[in-house]
């Protein structure tokens, strides 16, 4: 206290100094209305400021709410616009029906979006995490996609937490076809460019041109069919000479894939789950499971 009080004493002509500026400031500005106005003026463009950049700063943290929302809708939109361009192909005239069932068929998926917080691009056996599990309604056998393509399959599941087959893991086998050509064939990795990917076993009287899209078949019971996986780069024939090995380059990036959706559809997990009863019925030999 002692000390306090010599510093007081030792500088006091400065502290009456600041007061007396701060009263002059004061009258200066409270009865002179030129100065007044020049200071009102000035703090609200410092006032101004101040909100702005606290307005960029809750705009730049809100950008991950607002980008998985984007990746949201660029899923729909990207499979309406399938959808409705292989519907126009075949049906020319009852556009109304057209409509009706494509809004039907959107009502029916549910997107669960979710953030990837580990990937690999360059091993063999690579695999994904992502953000979300059990606790949001993820299961194992999902599909996965990004706003601009296939990402790949749900394999384990925690509470929390998943872990996805993407494409660019060697097991890794989606049942595609050629965008309005209707060939199938299924979608492989053999490693290397995480650009790249082939669509193996297309027929060998399959009719088709470089820059053709191929997409999702909807055959897996895991993927809606239509949904956007590469474009034809090379075609090349099969070891054995009886089909095509199409080189396709990717529509996700997968080395800058941060938001994803999980698509969660009712109707694909009943086929999934009659598809494994029908494959746990039948015997090794060939025979199904009934005795009688």
């Amino acid at each position: 206290m002692h000390n306090l009080l010599e510093f007081f004493q030792k500088y006091n002509h400065w502290f009456l100094f600041l007061i007396l500026e701060v009263v002059s400031m004061v009258l200066l500005f409270q009865y002179n209305s030129y100065q007044g106005s020049a200071w009102f003026s000035t703090a609200n463009v410092v006032t101004g400021k101040l909100y702005e950049w606290n307005s960029n700063v809750e705009t730049f943290f809100s950008l991950t709410k607002v980008n998985q929302e984007l990746t949201q809708r660029n899923v729909y939109l990207e499979h309406q616009v399938k959808q409705l361009s292989d519907s126009l192909v075949s049906l020319t005239k009852d556009s109304s029906f057209l409509k009706r069932d494509q809004f039907a068929m959107l009502k029916s998926y549910r997107l669960i979006p979710a953030k990837v917080v580990d990937n690999s691009i360059d091993k063999p056996g690579n695999l994904m995490t992502i953000d979300k599990g059990r606790a949001e309604g993820i299961h194992k056998d999902m599909g996965v996609v990004s706003g601009t393509g296939v990402v790949g399959i749900v394999y384990i599941v925690a509470e929390h937490y998943s872990i996805v087959i993407p494409v660019l893991n060697v097991k890794s086998n989606i049942s595609c076809t050629i965008q309005g050509r209707g060939y199938f064939g299924y979608l492989r990795w053999k490693g290397g460019s995480s650009e790249l990917a082939y669509l193996e076993d297309v027929p060998r009287h399959a009719h088709f041109k470089l820059g053709d899209y191929v997409v999702t078949s909807g055959y897996s019971a895991v993927f809606p069919p239509g949904v956007r996986v590469g474009k034809i780069l090379h075609v090349f024939n099969s070891a054995d000479g009886l089909s095509y090995r199409v080189q396709l380059r990717l529509s996700t990036d997968f080395a800058r894939l941060r938001d994803v959706c999980v698509i969660d559809d009712a109707a694909m997990k009943e086929r999934l789950e009659i598809l494994r009863a029908a494959q746990d019925s039948i015997k090794p030999d060939g025979s199904t499971g009934d005795n009688n």
